[in-house]
Parts: structure tokens; C-alpha cells; sequence
């Protein structure tokens, strides 16, 4: 059973709302824009890693680094030339392993925001990896970069829960509803319940079809929810979580919190699906077609 009623009211996410919450100013270069670290992209897989990497600069990154299967790394830097493309190592089938994170450690330490997820496919491999991770980042200060976990991430998190302590409070996770019921070790029936528990047990923020979560505040026994307002059923195309997840990151470089990185990228997300689907149909616009609306609607809400 959840430990939150069904009749929880979620704040909702309103143009109105995210204007009176502005995103911050973009400064003079690039460095003022933070860096995003994106760690995905199985050779069989690129192309989750580069559509991430490519929102998380349309929704204004100043730096982005794809950190993927070597043998792949190079076609990555010619797909997306705006990135950084780093070779990890891969097992025969071209899963990225745990290992050789030290290829990247100043990658690591120099990221705003560390997005593990897109484009991982093999669950015990990406389980290893979020432990050399969490071992590279060593103490896991207050102020360290945030983690941003997607897909096959999210699994590797419920197998490592009691370890992620120094983690706590700054990770933002983007399950589906799937996803969100193995978080939870339970069917999911009512999602915003869901994903209030799923915040309070991992003391992260969530975004979940919609409905945003964060932890309960210091010194206050309510949790926060919101919903987004909008939003198109064509989301439901392959590589779009991948651009969300993407987005949220790339906010989250640009220096605010994890809740409203959430709000925001969800918001744009779905908002990003209701053109498309006005100028081509509710169906068969791509992904990556997503991301390229994203300057535009944060234009229009004046930042």
C-alpha cells in the first residue's frame, strides 16, 4: 500500500507557475551554463546517449560529454560535434562495464550533472557501474554534481539502495511507470502516490508521466507534488524518455534545484509533444524532434 492518500493534490505545472519560477540567467559563456556528463550508449545503443546529450544542449548546457561503449565513441563525436565523446570499456556483446571509469574521473569531478541510463543494456553491468561511480565520486560531499538516473539505472539503484548514502538528496531519477513499480517493489495503481513514495525512499526528486515528487522538506511532514498540464500521447516514441532525461540534466547544470530541473523539463517535454503533434499528427514525429523545440518554448516563457 502507498503511504500517501489518493487524494494528494499535486501543485500543477502552469505556464504561469513556471514564469513566476525562471530559469537561471545564462551568463556570458558556455562555463556559466555548467556541464553535463551523460554515461550510456552500448554499441548496440548510441543513439539514446546522443539524443540525452543533444536536449540536455537545447535546453541550454554549456558542456556536454557522452561517455560510451569505445567502439562506438568515435561515431558519437561525428554524430553530435557539439559533444565530447569518451570510449569506455565494453564486453564482447558491447556492453558497457564497470570498469575504466577512471577514464573520465575528471570528466566527473568537473560535471554539474551526471546522467547515467541512456543507451545501458545489460542490468548486472550498469549495477557495477553505478557502484565504480559512486566509489570514483569518493566522498560524496554536500555540492557535488547531481545524478540523474534513466532506464536500466534505475534497477542498479534498487540493488544498491542501502549504499547510496552519499547520493541521498541529490538524485533525480526519470522512471516510466514500469520502472516506477520496480523502484518500488510493487504494482503501481495510483502513479502520484507512487511517485511521492518513491522521492521519500530514495530522497530524490521524481519525474514519472507527469507527476513530479520531491522529499519531504527539512523540518515539515508534507511532501511535494506537482502534475504537468500538458502533454501529447505521441511521447510515446522510442528515445523519448531519453530526451527528457536529457533535459532535466541539462537544466539542472544550468544551476537550479533538482525539483525545478523536473518541472520545467517535464513541462517542455510535453509541450515539445503538443506541437509536434499539432503541425504533424499524434503520431510518427521522432524524438530528436522533440528536443528541437525546447529553445523555442522556454523562449516563450521568457527566459
Amino acid at each position: 500500500m502507498s503511504t500517501h492518500s489518493d487524494s494528494t493534490s499535486p501543485t500543477l505545472v502552469t505556464p504561469s507557475l513556471l514564469r513566476d519560477w525562471p530559469l537561471p540567467a545564462p551568463g556570458d559563456d558556455k562555463y556559466s551554463r555548467g556541464a553535463v556528463l551523460v554515461i550510456g550508449g552500448a554499441r548496440s545503443t548510441p543513439g539514446a546517449a546522443l539524443l540525452a546529450g543533444t536536449s540536455a544542449l537545447r535546453a541550454g548546457a554549456g558542456k556536454i560529454t557522452l561517455a560510451v561503449a569505445e567502439s562506438v565513441a568515435a561515431q558519437v563525436g561525428v554524430a553530435l560535434p557539439e559533444c565530447g565523446s569518451m570510449g569506455l570499456p565494453e564486453n564482447a556483446d558491447g556492453s558497457v562495464t564497470g570498469e575504466g571509469l577512471h577514464r573520465i574521473s575528471s570528466y566527473v569531478e568537473r560535471a554539474d550533472a551526471i546522467l547515467v541510463g541512456p543507451g545501458l543494456d545489460d542490468l548486472d553491468l550498469t549495477e557495477s557501474l553505478l557502484r565504480a561511480l559512486l566509489e570514483q565520486e569518493e566522498s560524496g560531499t554536500e555540492g557535488g554534481p547531481a545524478v540523474v538516473l534513466d532506464a536500466f539505472a534505475l534497477a542498479g539503484l534498487v540493488k544498491m539502495e542501502d549504499e547510496v548514502a552519499p547520493w541521498r538528496g541529490r538524485l533525480i531519477l526519470t522512471p516510466n511507470p514500469t520502472e516506477a513499480g520496480i523502484l518500488l517493489g510493487r504494482d503501481v495503481e495510483d502513479l502520484g502516490g507512487a511517485v511521492l513514495d518513491i522521492a521519500e525512499r530514495f530522497d530524490a526528486v521524481v519525474s514519472c508521466q507527469g507527476f513530479i515528487a520531491g522529499p519531504s522538506p527539512a523540518n515539515s511532514g508534507e511532501s511535494r507534488l506537482w502534475k504537468i498540464t500538458t502533454g501529447y500521447g505521441g511521447l510515446g516514441t522510442s528515445g523519448s524518455g531519453d530526451v527528457l532525461a536529457g533535459a532535466i540534466a541539462g537544466l539542472r547544470a544550468r544551476g537550479t534545484s533538482d525539483a525545478q530541473a523536473a518541472c520545467w523539463g517535464t513541462h517542455l517535454h510535453a509541450a515539445a509533444a503538443d506541437r509536434l503533434a499539432s503541425k504533424l499528427g499524434p503520431l510518427g514525429f521522432l524524438a530528436r524532434e522533440l528536443a528541437d523545440q525546447l529553445p523555442a518554448l522556454m523562449l516563450e516563457l521568457n527566459t
